[in-house]
């Protein structure tokens, strides 16, 4: 069961990524570009609040029970702390897409609520870069010493 949770996990994030990226255009282009909110716009934010709450509920099956790695973390965290690898896993992935998922969340409800086309452009471009750049540097990437690779496999 570990494997294939950990292969849909590290696969989901592209479509984090690209519902990210696919809001933030829009919202940008709005913003700048002085256009209405428009449906599009609805729903690129949808879809990246979608995404991330998946990408969110997969992570938490392999934090809380899959994955033998915060399991060691936890039995010791004081060694966990001293050690990248658990250490990484076991606080810093965890905490810092939490705060991405809250940034995510955040933008969706403030450009949802805010007054003005140009308000609702202007929160959901801040918020959603920020929760972006927040994601970016919490995924293990190639090449870290907590890397992963781009594309698992089975």
């Amino acid at each position: 069961m570990l494997l294939p949770t950990l292969v849909l996990h590290s696969l989901l994030r592209w479509a984090v990524l690209a519902f990210g990226l696919l809001a933030i255009a829009r919202a940008l282009q709005g913003w700048f570009g002085a256009r209405p909110w428009t449906s599009l716009d609805e729903r690129a934010g949808k879809y990246f609040v979608m995404a991330i709450d998946i990408q969110t509920l997969v992570g938490l099956v392999l934090y809380g029970g899959l994955s033998p790695i915060t399991r060691a973390a936890f039995a010791n965290m004081g060694v966990a702390m001293k050690d990248t690898l658990l250490r990484f896993y076991a606080v810093e992935h965890m905490s810092l897409m939490l705060v991405g998922l809250a940034l995510v969340h955040v933008g969706r409800v403030r450009s949802r609520k805010a007054p003005t086309d140009d308000a609702r452009h202007r929160a959901a471009a801040i918020f959603y870069v920020l929760a972006v750049l927040v994601i970016l540097a919490a995924i293990p990437w190639p090449g870290r010493a907590v890397g992963r690779p781009l594309f698992p496999t089975f």
